[in-house]
């Protein structure tokens, strides 16, 4: 990237955030703080970071709330978690989040760095071009989670899109429900389930104005993307 990476930093701690601030500064990132959940999630469309750093414990939202609130309508944007809990149920959480890294507390800034600069080389292939989908009419970005059809225009949540893309890969085969599942949630609980069914709900109004589209429910198997275009 020829400009600075940007970095949404949110901690309520405020000493030890701005000695990480200005590390971060003086090697060359663009760091914008703040002390709580709330704040964070306000500026995050303003700032639009490549990389948001969460303490766990904040006032107003959490961490955690603070990501899973982003991860409704941003898949790409770079998650750590920071926190002086080290419980693995806490990690565990932060990764279902789709959090890319879970840094304990005390922890040296070079170590912060270090995983900073691994996350982003990983990330710069990505970035490189949309992965796109077409099936029947419809042409779908998975990267910026747009269904086009002739001359209308849907938008569908991050959830909603890991769904389709399974099923663009598959169009006119079945998809299991655990695959589904376990892909998109995690795990294949019974209220998980439930939540499939409802996301799928949504993705047949999404792709109703291409009526060469269908999504067929298959009773303990699971679903088809059929297209007859």
């Amino acid at each position: 990237m020829n400009r600075p990476i940007k970095i949404l930093f949110a901690d309520d701690d405020l000493k030890y955030s701005l000695v990480i601030k200005r590390f971060l500064e003086r090697e060359g990132y663009d760091v914008t703080y703040t002390g709580n959940g709330v704040k964070a999630l306000e500026q995050f469309p303003q700032v639009k970071p490549d990389l948001v750093l969460l303490d766990i414990n904040m006032p107003g939202l959490n961490g955690f709330e603070v990501a899973e609130k982003i991860r409704q309508t941003d898949r790409h944007t770079l998650i750590f978690f920071l926190s002086d809990r080290s419980d693995k149920s806490d990690r565990l959480k932060g990764f279902s989040l789709k959090g890319n890294d879970y840094l304990a507390k005390p922890f040296y800034p070079e170590e912060l760095l270090a995983r900073i600069k691994e996350r982003l080389a990983l990330q710069q292939p990505e970035t490189l071009s949309d992965e796109i989908y077409t099936f029947g009419n419809t042409t779908f970005n998975y990267s910026t989670n747009e269904l086009r059809t002739v001359n209308n225009k849907t938008l569908i949540t991050s959830r909603q899109a890991e769904i389709l893309r399974l099923l663009a890969k598959n169009t006119d085969h079945v998809v299991s429900r655990d695959l589904l599942l376990t892909t998109v949630w995690g795990d294949t609980s019974y209220a998980n389930s439930l939540a499939l069914n409802v996301q799928i709900t949504y993705l047949r109004k999404a792709i109703a104005h291409d009526t060469t589209l269908q999504i067929l429910s298959l009773p303990r198997k699971g679903y088809i993307l059929s297209s007859k275009g």
